[in-house]
């Protein structure tokens, strides 16, 4: 009798957790899954500023160092870089370039002209109240160097 007593007291507690298994999986993995989605997501972000910034510092100086004239060259290199900007999400001002040569003229041959690219990543879904308040943006800068040809004929 005690036996039999025993016997359905467990059962009992057992059929009380029956399916609290799942609640509790489905818990957990949401609260994991989201913070390593948003990581995922901030991180393919921070790596599209990256390749953007490299991208515009190279089709700039590419830009720049082609030019026909020293007054083409930096308009070149400013619409080369902003492409770059907006191939990757970037465009509207969150770009910034600096250009810098070596000596003067800059274009002479094997001048070496400086690009430096920075963009500013904003994190996802933060909003723009937030921003005001905490800086929750991250800069992400490259730089390129390249050199004018030396068989260029100067201008």
């Amino acid at each position: 009798m005690i036996l039999a007593l025993r016997r359905r007291l467990a059962r009992a507690r057992y059929r009380d957790e029956r399916g609290s298994a799942v609640v509790e999986f489905v818990v957990l993995g949401v609260l994991m899954l989201v913070p390593l989605i948003y990581l995922v997501m901030t991180m393919a972000r921070l790596q599209a500023g990256a390749y953007a910034a490299s991208a515009a510092a190279r089709e700039a100086a590419r830009g720049y160092v082609t030019a026909k004239s020293l007054e083409s060259a930096e308009p070149r290199a400013r619409a080369a870089a902003e492409i770059a900007f907006e191939d990757q999400g970037f465009g509207g001002g969150q770009g910034a370039l600096t250009l810098s040569c070596d000596g003067t003229p800059c274009l002479r041959p094997e001048g070496r002209i400086e690009v430096g690219a920075t963009v500013t990543v904003p994190l996802p879904f933060v909003p723009a109240f937030a921003r005001d308040l905490v800086p929750l943006q991250v800069p992400v800068s490259a730089s390129h160097v390249a050199v004018v040809d030396r068989f260029r004929a100067p201008r």
